[in-house]
């Protein structure tokens, strides 16, 4: 119970009751902003809510040929051309109507044992994504499909999952090791040409079955910036363009003499690298990227190799002087042991939210809101294209010839 008389005498301590009063007598200005705050993002929730009722969202499966002699910058030619800041032009538009910039989901799946290639975006984005394909790979077929995710669910019960997001472990502006550091931009013949996608998608081809579902999501959208800047009246880039900037300052002060010295250091070869990587790599557009994964099985065939494979996956993408990928948000990562069932039950909380944010393909706004990262339109084409020869899997679902052009008929 209560001990009131211990509080009274609480108040009574030099400086605590007038910390009290003002405290009292403040409370309308402090209650007032804090409601206030809290009405207001309510208000964007709700609008952000009906616009994206109203808006259309359509999946594309697309389905390779045999062969694919292209090199992942085809890829990237998607993506300068997905690099749309429209939507959110005013307030208005953003605090009244609710708008947003569009976002896209790029997906490698694992359905029953057989790998796909989707990418779930707006409507009106459609033509603009198969016009930009058909002209890089024209051997391609791509569907509107139903939603994949739609009956699958996860129950304790009955399930095992695995669930992680992914985040980069240095600053931005940082890029990882990219398919121009493995040759590929070069073009080179099939059997010299090393992709560090292709192991992931061998591995998720090769490692399922009937009955299992393993997802990897890739959500990106235009990045624009968020730091607002009192002197300039505008907002800077400081996480992407400016934080370049900062990081290559930070590697050139390092030749700077010390005190009392008069001969200034000289960068080291793995130091011009860096510097050289940081001020090439936001001379291309960046995208704010989420990446999500999740593995979901019934028990008695459940595999948790499953997870540490895709992992491992994203192992290929890191730069020991540069920046790399790392599991966040993974409800296995904490050792528990059979007798916690209250960690248990969070754990298995966590992995249902993660499942139901990849369903939404939520990453930037309301209740899905996550902190994301950037990533180049380069690095990007790194993470996700369309394999080439090289993916020889059985489980890739490829079409039986290639066409000589692109439909006549494509709307643009």
């Amino acid at each position: 119970m209560f001990d009131f008389a211990q509080y009274a005498q609480f108040l009574n301590i030099p400086g605590v009751g007038l910390m009290f009063k003002i405290f009292k007598a403040t409370a309308p200005l402090w209650l007032t902003a804090f409601f206030g705050y809290w009405l207001w993002n309510l208000w964007l929730v709700y609008r952000r809510t009906l616009f994206f009722a109203a808006t259309t969202h359509v999946l594309l499966e697309i389905k390779l040929p045999k062969e694919i002699f292209k090199s992942p910058k085809a890829m990237e030619f998607l993506f300068n051309a997905l690099y749309q800041t429209g939507g959110e032009g005013n307030w208005y538009d953003i605090y009244i109507k609710g708008k947003t910039r569009p976002w896209y989901s790029l997906e490698l799946c694992s359905i029953d044992g057989k790998l796909h290639f989707f990418i779930w975006t707006r409507k009106d984005f459609k033509n603009l994504i198969e016009a930009n394909l058909y002209s890089q790979y024209p051997g391609i077929e791509i569907y509107e499909v139903p939603d994949y995710t739609v009956p699958v669910y996860f129950d304790p019960s009955i399930h095992n999952a695995f669930a992680a997001e992914f985040e980069l472990a240095k600053a931005d502006s940082f890029p990882i090791k990219t398919y121009s550091d493995y040759g590929m931009d070069k073009d080179p013949k099939e059997e010299y040409k090393i992709d560090p996608m292709t192991p992931l998608v061998e591995f998720l081809a090769s490692s399922l079955g009937t009955g299992q579902n393993a997802w990897v999501q890739i959500l990106i959208r235009a990045h624009k910036p968020e730091n607002w800047n009192a002197d300039k009246g505008a907002y800077v880039d400081t996480r992407w363009l400016l934080g370049a900037a900062d990081e290559v300052k930070k590697i050139r002060d390092k030749t700077k003499p010390a005190e009392g010295e008069t001969a200034a250091q000289k960068l080291t070869e793995i130091e011009l690298d860096t510097i050289s990587a940081i001020e090439r790599s936001v001379t291309k557009p960046g995208f704010d990227v989420g990446i999500r994964a999740i593995y979901v099985a019934p028990k008695e065939i459940f595999s948790p190799a499953v997870g540490a494979g895709i992992i491992a996956g994203f192992r290929h993408y890191n730069s020991g002087n540069l920046n790399s990928f790392k599991p966040v948000r993974n409800p296995d990562a904490t050792v528990s042991f059979p007798w916690q069932d209250r960690k248990k039950k969070k754990r298995n909380k966590l992995k249902t939210e993660l499942l139901d944010a990849y369903k939404n393909r939520g990453y930037f706004y309301n209740e899905f809101t996550t902190p994301h990262f950037v990533l180049n339109t380069e690095s990007l084409a790194t993470i996700f294209h369309l394999p080439s020869g090289i993916g020889t899997t059985s489980a890739l679902e490829r079409i039986g010839s290639r066409k000589a052009e692109a439909p006549s008929n494509l709307p643009l």
